[in-house]
């Protein structure tokens, strides 16, 4: 007979196979990857993952929910980082917060994002937790046109704001941008070193955009 499974068991079932099957969705595809692969990287049988999960599709579900919880942790992070007094146009610190956390989670960021959309009714903890990132955004835009330094609907502008950062975040990851900084420091005999930095793209992105949504000035 089957053990009973504690809340503890399954937690930590749940995070290994999170781990696992993040790397194995991202590099190979959620098409590619089969729940007895999965198991044997577990070391498991074959049949245990079914002991906590439906299928596959709620393994990637869970994957791509906790990714959205860790990125828009890192967003909320940066959000209060901004001191109450601080310049009202200057809020690189979540732009920034955006970027780092795709360089620094690439998998987590592709399947966030780079994925056919799952059932919103089927999967209300990633429904949750993909809005969660989003609110964030909608309400911070919503704070600068009610303050008058933005103007618009805050609704469009933060689309315009993201999908602007998901691009400059999607070349960065397939290398097309010109190397950062430190990187031209020490490639300076090469061509790269007469490029702008990636650093100095983003930060000309930030300026365009920021610009482009300010209430003019009498």
């Amino acid at each position: 007979m089957p053990k009973t499974l504690s809340a503890d068991d399954i937690q930590q079932f749940r995070e290994a196979m999170r781990r696992v099957a993040e790397n194995a969705f991202a590099t190979r595809g959620a098409q590619g990857v089969t729940m007895r692969e999965l198991a044997k990287e577990l070391g498991c049988s074959a049949m245990t993952p079914y002991r906590y999960f439906r299928d596959k599709e709620e393994i990637l579900a869970m994957v791509r929910a906790a990714a959205f919880n860790r990125f828009a942790a890192r967003l909320e992070a940066a959000a209060r980082s901004i001191p109450p007094d601080a310049p009202a146009i200057d809020h690189s610190a979540v732009s920034q917060a955006y970027v780092a956390f795709a360089l620094d989670e690439p998998h987590a960021y592709r399947l966030m994002f780079d994925q056919t959309p799952q059932q919103r009714d089927a999967y209300p903890e990633l429904a949750a937790a993909s809005q969660r990132a989003w609110h964030l955004l909608e309400a911070h835009f919503e704070r600068l046109v009610e303050a008058g330094v933005l103007e618009g609907d805050p609704r469009l502008i933060g689309y315009a704001y993201w999908t602007s950062l998901h691009g400059f975040t999607m070349l960065a990851l397939a290398n097309q941008l010109p190397p950062s900084a430190a990187q031209q420091q020490v490639d300076c005999a090469g061509d790269s070193a007469r490029q702008p930095s990636r650093e100095a793209v983003f930060a000309q992105i930030l300026r365009m955009l920021w610009r482009g949504a300010l209430v003019p000035r009498a």
